[in-house]
């Protein structure tokens, strides 16, 4: 079985002449299908870059990646967008969550991307918010959730399609510690229900969650661990 990321040599390159920046020198990263790697580093570390680069938002410079056994590097914009679409579920830091719209409306969005019909995207939708503990809140909108709410609408609308990855940025940043707790609680289970989760923070106590953990320094990987 094919790893779910495979990055061979990974490199980007921005600018060129005195303005030339190497955000990435030559990363080779693989994860394996259940797998949960959180990735820190201090601003300019370049684990941005690689956020996108996995999240296939950004092209690598030179180097070659593969998701779930799709070569990323050989494929055109809409390629790419059905490929985020199908194998890639984002939790962001700021939730991205559309205003004025409900927490089912907001989960319903892959499927809709994707062509599913109007009812099989709510029975979707509607087991993805109770998977989270929304249930009863699903025809809330944004400004009537809690952060932590929030992100957890942000959760089921990233599992809602079944992705290969869940790739999260951040995704406690803006949420209190109860919260924070939450959120990492449900991360939990997902991993433990199978998922493969990719987790980009900078703080030691959400990196601990992950079972590996690496760190990048100036565009490299400069150091790896396993907590468990």
């Amino acid at each position: 079985m094919n790893p779910v990321i495979a990055l061979s040599e990974i490199t980007k390159v921005y600018g060129t002449g005195e303005t030339t920046v190497h955000a990435l020198r030559g990363i080779d990263l693989t994860v394996e299908r259940g797998d949960y790697l959180a990735i820190m580093g201090t601003s300019g570390s370049g684990k941005s870059t690689l956020m996108n680069i996995i999240g296939a938002l950004d092209n690598a410079t030179e180097g070659h990646y593969e998701l779930d056994g799709i070569s990323i590097d050989t494929l055109d914009e809409a390629a790419l967008s059905i490929v985020r679409n199908r194998k890639i579920g984002f939790i962001f830091q700021s939730f991205n969550l559309i205003p004025r719209t409900s927490a089912l409306s907001n989960v319903e969005l892959p499927l809709l991307y994707r062509g599913v019909p109007r009812r099989e995207r709510v029975t979707r939708a509607t087991a993805a918010l109770e998977s989270v503990g929304l249930g009863d809140r699903m025809h809330h909108e944004p400004t009537e959730l809690s952060g932590g709410q929030q992100q957890r609408v942000a959760v089921a609308r990233a599992l809602v399609a079944e992705p290969s990855l869940l790739l999260a940025d951040e995704p406690t940043g803006n949420l209190d510690s109860r919260s924070t707790a939450d959120v990492l609680d449900l991360m939990d289970q997902m991993h433990h229900d199978g998922r493969t989760i990719v987790m980009i923070t900078h703080e030691d106590d959400v990196a601990d969650r992950a079972d590996r953990v690496i760190t990048l320094v100036d565009g490299e990987i400069s150091s790896e661990w396993r907590n468990r």
